[in-house]
């Protein structure tokens, strides 16, 4: 297929996220949908207003990083004038801390991931994996990114999500109350999002940690068809 539309892929941050191995996941399918994909490991990029007007779909996998004022006001000027934006779990979730701007556009923000008890930690990555329900909304069941995806269970991070009455939520999760926790009642959180920002349009998904989970047949479809929903 001759490439008709430009995507933008910008990856970095905390490796822990796998974040070449994510995205390099996902670019054979924006090929085969017929875009040019450009790889940055930085948000720089994002400076350059000239290539950015003609980015069509930024597919953002980096987390906890730092982003300069003119990269982000670079970001949100090419979203407000019609580029998607799209990502999943902590790579546009938990981004740019020190940019409450970030916050602003995105909808929503990492906050934390409960993990197992004290008791059954052993100090890697897995002691903040539990199983949880990926829950659909009503509008998720005519929504182009999620018809005909029901709920579904996964064993992996489940993000408690800070967000905001804009995004329009496809599906969510919900934090039980266990015994050791502090909080006293259950906490629900978006899971999967969507946000209009200008002419742009914003696709959000928090399952997303590593590449087993991206590779999950509901994870992966979800993901596949926001970035193409999102895009210009």
């Amino acid at each position: 297929m001759t490439p008709s539309k430009n995507a933008l892929v910008v990856r970095g941050g905390w490796d822990g996220h796998q974040p070449v191995e994510a995205t390099e996941l996902f670019i054979p399918y924006l090929r085969a949908n017929g875009f040019e994909v450009r790889v940055e490991e930085s948000p720089a990029i994002y400076a350059d207003a000239d290539y950015m007007a003609g980015v069509d779909l930024i597919v953002q996998c980096n987390t906890m990083t730092t982003i300069e004022p003119e990269e982000f006001e670079g970001l949100r000027d090419a979203v407000e004038a019609g580029t998607g934006l799209a990502g999943w779990h902590g790579g546009i979730a938990d981004s740019y801390r020190n940019n409450s701007d970030y916050l602003h556009l995105i909808g929503g923000q990492f906050a934390c991931h409960p993990g197992k008890h004290a008791d059954e930690r052993v100090g890697e990555q897995s002691d903040n994996y539990v199983p949880y329900t990926v829950t659909m909304t009503p509008e998720a069941a005519g929504h182009p990114i999620t018809e005909g995806i029901g709920d579904f269970e996964l064993v992996t991070e489940q993000y408690w999500v800070l967000a905001d009455s804009y995004i329009d939520v496809l599906a969510t999760t919900t934090q039980k109350v266990r015994e050791w926790d502090p909080w006293h009642r259950e906490v629900t959180s978006p899971a999967i999002w969507t946000r209009r920002w200008g002419n742009g349009k914003i696709f959000v998904a928090t399952p997303g940690h590593h590449v087993d989970i991206l590779e999950n047949p509901n994870v992966k479809t979800i993901i596949e068809r926001g970035m193409l929903w999102a895009s210009r």
